[in-house]
């Protein structure tokens, strides 16, 4: 059955990706973020051609797996022992290190992601870890595709991990395992932190060498709960030929380094404009073109301009 599975996911991708590149989607968008980035003092350019039609067949992959094949991820072993393993023809593996970090996130906390590489593979695969997940997200529409999302997409062993909060207060009971959802244990809060916050309340900072808005809702959450550990986590594919006949995916746990945190909204001590940004910089400096934020108009507060 996996390889019925793995085909489709094949088939779509290709389709998918075919279709895009005759549309241009988000090229202009693409365009606008890496020149404006390589005007910056980040000291990095790039083929804009090449990235955009790179990225376009990364995206296109993730999402096959995604409507294809996300269930292997949600059938992993929770024992970080069992790694590395063989599930679906593929190789599974827990990265130096990220045992001893899965074990803390067991016990809650705050988790950065961005739009990098297959960051959703990466919620489910959390969970079958037994990692207590919490994932913000913004209720889809039409209203029978978000319940499909929450109750069969975002969902492993009939545990909905999406969540949407309508305060900050919301998130702080999740931290602390006080939500009626949580049964007294503490959760960890996930939270997408690279895209363009365009609140009163966003904070700015810098991102790719240029000035940008950055989310405020880390922040107050380690204001309010300061010895909350705070997590990056990203999913390292190599593929077959590589790998010597089978794709090997390999997770990365990393738990961040809070002190000597550069200074944020009210003079206040900033994650996300801290180890946050040197984090996800290091990530698209390995791979551009695995980080999707490209097409999202990631400069917009500061510089409306570079998308008209």
């Amino acid at each position: 059955m996996f390889l019925v599975r793995k085909i489709s996911a094949r088939i779509f991708s290709s389709a998918a990706y075919l279709t895009l590149c005759v549309l241009g989607w988000k090229r202009k968008t693409v365009e606008a973020n890496l020149d404006h980035v390589s005007h910056g003092n980040w000291g990095k350019k790039f083929d804009s051609r090449g990235l955009y039609k790179q990225m376009l067949k990364n995206l296109t992959r993730h999402v096959g797996e995604l409507l294809f094949r996300f269930e292997t991820y949600k059938n992993l072993p929770e024992d970080c022992k069992a790694y590395p393993c063989e599930k679906d023809g593929e190789i599974f593996e827990l990265a130096e290190g990220a045992g001893a970090v899965i074990e803390k996130m067991r016990q809650g906390g705050i988790f950065l992601t961005a739009h990098y590489g297959n960051y959703e593979a990466s919620g489910a695969w959390l969970c079958s870890l037994g990692v207590p997940l919490k994932a913000s997200f913004i209720p889809l529409k039409p209203e029978w595709l978000n319940r499909h999302i929450y109750n069969r997409v975002r969902s492993v062993k009939g545990r909905p991990y999406s969540l949407s909060a309508r305060s900050p207060r919301e998130f702080l009971c999740q931290l602390d395992g006080k939500a009626p959802d949580c049964n007294g244990q503490r959760q960890l809060f996930c939270l997408l932190a690279d895209q363009d916050s365009r609140i009163s309340s966003a904070s700015k900072g810098i991102f790719l060498g240029q000035s940008a808005k950055i989310n405020p809702l880390p922040d107050f959450l380690l204001r309010h709960r300061p010895d909350t550990p705070v997590f990056f986590c990203w999913i390292e594919e190599i593929d077959e030929n590589a790998a010597g006949g089978k794709k090997r995916r390999i997770l990365h746990g990393v738990e961040a380094n809070k002190t000597d945190l550069p200074q944020g909204r009210g003079n206040c001590q900033s994650i996300v404009d801290g180890p946050y940004r040197q984090w996800l910089e290091e990530r698209i400096a390995e791979n551009p073109a695995l980080w999707y934020g490209w097409t999202h108009r990631r400069f917009r507060s500061i510089h409306p301009e570079i998308y008209r």
